[in-house]
C-alpha cells in the first residue's frame, strides 16, 4: 500500500469497492458492461498488487479517449489470419484489456492444442500491467509472455528526443503449488507511471530515471514529465543503457513491426486529456505448453525459485525475491488492511470523475 504522509487514519478503498467505481466510469461514458468489467478487472489487480502507476492512475486517460471517440468502448477484436499455432488480430481500436485478454486466450486455446499460441494484435490501445496477461496464461498450467509498444518516451542512447516506448515484456512461468514466477518489466528505467506518482507525491527522481530537453538526466519529476523522455533500463551508456534500448527496440519489433501496427516515432503521444488519434499500438502473446518439452516443470520450477530465495542475502532484514514475490507479498497486505490506500490527489481525481461522469463516489471503509 502507499504510506500516508499524515497522522491521520488513512483513507482505504476496498478492492471490490474500487472495481465497482471503474466500472460505473466505464458504464458512463458507453462502454458495454463486459467490456467495463475486463478493463475495471485489469487496472484494480494493478492497485491491489501495489503497481499504482498502472491502475486508478490510468482510469482518467482511458475515459479522456472514450468520450473522444479516440477508442471504442464497444469494438470486438477480429482474427485477420490464422495458423493451427498462430494469429494475427485486429483489436477494432478497442480497449486494451478487451483485445489483450481476446488475444491471450486464443493463444492459450493454440498452446492447448499444438504446444504453442504466438498471437499478434495491431490496433490495440493501452493494455494496462503487461504481466495480467501472463497470468492469465499461468492459470491454465502454461507459460505466457506478452510485450506491447507504447507512445515514444524513450530516448536510445546517445538520443535527445525519444524514439521508442517504455515497451513492457511479462514472463509468467507456473511452479508447483502456486509457486509462480512472474515477471512483468518496462524497457526503460521506469514506466512513465512512475514519473507520474513521484509528482503527484511532490518527490524527486531518482537518478537514471528521465532526461531533460538537452538529453541530461534530471531529478526533477515536473520537468521530466514535461519532456517526456525517459532512460532506458540501464539508466546512460556508462550503465549500460545501451542494453534497455536494445531490449526496447526487441519489443517494438515483436509488437508492432510484426503485428503491422505503428512502431516507434509512428505513434501518437498520449495526454491525461486523451488524444485526437487512435494508437494503434502492437502487441503479441504468446503461450506454451511446457509439458512439450522436460516433464515435471512445475516442480523444477518451485526448485528454482528456492534456489534463487535461498541466496544469501546482503541485509538479512532484506530477503532475496522473485519476480512476483513484491506484487504477492502487497496484496497479503492490502487484504490484511482491508482496502487499498490511495494518494490524495489521486481521490480527488476520482472525486472530480464521480462528478463529472454522475456517478456514486468512492466509498471509504469505516
Amino acid at each position: 500500500m502507499m504510506s500516508s504522509s499524515t497522522g491521520a487514519a488513512p483513507k482505504l478503498v476496498a478492492v471490490e469497492e474500487s472495481r465497482r467505481f471503474m466500472i460505473d466510469c466505464f458504464k458512463a461514458v458507453g462502454v458495454p458492461e463486459a467490456a467495463a468489467v475486463a478493463q475495471a478487472e485489469l487496472l484494480v489487480a494493478a492497485d491491489h498488487r501495489g503497481h499504482f502507476s498502472h491502475g486508478m492512475n490510468r482510469l482518467e486517460m482511458y475515459i479522456n479517449d472514450l468520450k473522444i471517440n479516440s477508442t471504442d468502448g464497444g469494438a470486438v477484436p477480429k482474427v485477420l489470419k490464422e495458423t493451427p499455432a498462430t494469429a494475427w488480430v485486429d483489436g477494432a481500436n478497442g480497449l486494451g484489456a478487451v483485445v489483450g485478454n481476446y488475444c491471450m486466450d486464443l493463444a492459450i486455446k493454440k498452446a492447448k492444442t499444438v504446444g504453442v499460441g504466438w498471437v499478434c494484435a495491431r490496433n490495440s490501445n493501452h493494455y494496462g500491467m503487461a504481466g495480467w496477461y501472463a497470468l492469465r496464461a499461468m492459470e491454465h498450467g502454461l507459460v505466457g509472455m506478452s510485450m506491447t509498444n507504447t507512445s515514444p518516451l524513450m530516448a536510445p542512447t546517445h538520443a535527445k528526443t525519444a524514439a521508442l516506448g517504455t515497451n513492457p515484456l511479462s514472463l509468467g512461468a507456473p511452479g508447483a503449488n502456486g509457486d509462480n514466477f512472474l515477471l512483468d518489466m518496462a524497457t526503460t528505467a521506469v514506466a512513465v507511471g512512475k514519473i507520474e506518482i513521484q509528482r503527484r507525491k511532490g518527490a524527486a527522481l531518482p537518478d537514471g530515471w528521465a532526461q531533460d530537453p538537452e538529453g541530461n538526466m534530471t531529478n526533477d519529476a515536473e520537468l521530466g514529465f514535461k519532456t517526456g523522455c525517459l532512460m532506458p533500463l540501464g539508466g546512460s551508456e556508462l550503465t549500460s543503457g545501451y542494453k534497455g534500448y536494445g531490449l526496447g527496440a526487441m519489443v517494438d519489433i515483436l509488437s508492432g513491426v510484426m503485428a503491422g501496427a505503428n512502431y516507434s516515432t509512428k505513434v501518437r503521444k498520449w495526454t491525461h486529456a486523451g488524444a485526437d488519434s487512435a494508437a494503434d499500438l502492437g502487441q503479441v502473446f504468446i503461450a506454451v505448453d511446457p509439458n512439450c518439452f522436460s516433464p515435471d516443470f512445475a516442480e523444477h520450477m518451485s526448485d528454482f525459485n528456492t534456489r534463487l530465495r535461498s541466496s544469501e542475502p546482503t541485509d538479512p532484514k532484506k530477503p532475496v525475491l522473485l519476480p512476483g514475490d513484491k506484487e504477492a507479498n502487497n496484496m497479503k497486505s492490502v487484504d490484511a488492511a482491508g482496502g487499498i490506500q490511495y494518494l490524495e490527489n489521486q481521490l480527488n481525481t476520482c472525486a472530480s470523475l464521480a462528478e463529472r461522469l454522475n456517478i456514486a463516489p468512492l466509498k471509504f471503509n469505516a
